[in-house]
């Protein structure tokens, strides 16, 4: 028997994605085939795929010769976060492009995760489904085909991304509010929750209710509390940090193939973390604590 103990850097990680990433040269439909079967337990009690792994879990796998073998010998290049035979989702980490931009020999995204499953499918062709900035971590959801692309595309076009966000913002925020300001002309709004504050800084629960270029970034230079390390709106750079600390941290659709409701939590990096828990003053484990109650972005009352 495999045993595990969930880390602060796997909080709120689905258990298919734990699975992904402790055995990345396996396919799909293997991991969940494992799941399925009962060979994976959470403190001593089968899992589903999609229920999300707490700090301090204990997680234990049956072991096999062939689940030996494809266990991680270092650990993955890109973390998964999520995967059926239309979507693969990944963790993006801050400084990470997720598309060609004007220097020809820049690795993106897109470019290790097609070479990823070439490797382990034969295949590997990806369309990005949503975008994410360079400085921004988090998840971003990749088409496995030109069908998959249009069908999510229709879906983010007509229905949208539940979209959740942690930033580190300069100042003292109000434990609740809402920007309303006007991007390119035309009409945006993102809302937030203050979560912690301390030393100057605040940490905040970010839902963007509309989707303009920049706008989370663009709102809170607007009302004068920039994103920690975001040079280009106003934020002070941060030593020893890639990007700025925006993380895309929960993402939630509807499966247009299935119609089943997903939720895909991205873990924290682990130099936001070590941010977010000095503003708040607090251990990693009262801080994740902290993540478990912060609201979805369809219950959140809105003022």
């Amino acid at each position: 028997m495999l045993t595990y103990e969930i880390s602060a850097q796997d909080h709120l990680r689905r258990v298919d994605s734990f699975m992904r990433n402790l055995l990345p040269s396996a396919q799909f439909s293997y991991i969940k085939k494992l799941i399925n079967s009962g060979h994976l337990k959470v403190n001593g009690t089968p899992a589903d795929p999609g229920d999300l792994l707490r700090y301090a879990d204990q997680v234990t796998l049956k072991e096999s010769s062939k689940t030996a073998a494809f266990l991680a010998r270092l650990t993955p290049e890109l973390d998964i976060l999520f995967e059926d035979s239309w979507i693969i989702c990944f963790n993006k980490p801050a400084g990470l492009a997720v598309h060609r931009t004007e220097d020809p020999e820049e690795i993106t995204l897109v470019d290790l995760a097609e070479t990823l499953l070439k490797k382990r499918d034969g295949v590997g062709r990806l369309r990005p489904v949503n975008r994410l900035d360079k400085g921004t971590s988090g998840a971003i959801i990749l088409a496995k085909s030109a069908v998959a692309a249009g069908m999510f595309g229709k879906m983010v076009q007509e229905e949208g991304l539940g979209k959740l966000y942690l930033a580190m913002v300069e100042g003292k925020l109000q434990k609740q509010g809402t920007i309303d300001a006007a991007l390119d002309g035309k009409e945006s709004q993102t809302s937030y929750v203050r979560l912690f504050q301390g030393g100057g800084v605040s940490l905040l629960a970010v839902y963007p209710l509309t989707g303009r270029m920049h706008q989370i970034r663009q709102h809170f230079r607007m009302i004068g509390h920039p994103i920690l390390g975001d040079k280009r709106y106003g934020g002070r750079k941060l030593s020893g940090f890639t990007g700025h600390a925006l993380h895309s941290f929960r993402t939630t659709l509807i499966h247009p193939a299935t119609g089943e409701e997903i939720d895909i939590p991205a873990p924290l990096p682990e130099s936001l973390l070590r941010l977010a828990t000095r503003c708040g003053a607090v251990s990693d484990e009262s801080f994740l604590k902290t993540l478990n109650d912060v609201p979805a972005a369809e219950t959140l009352a809105l003022s």
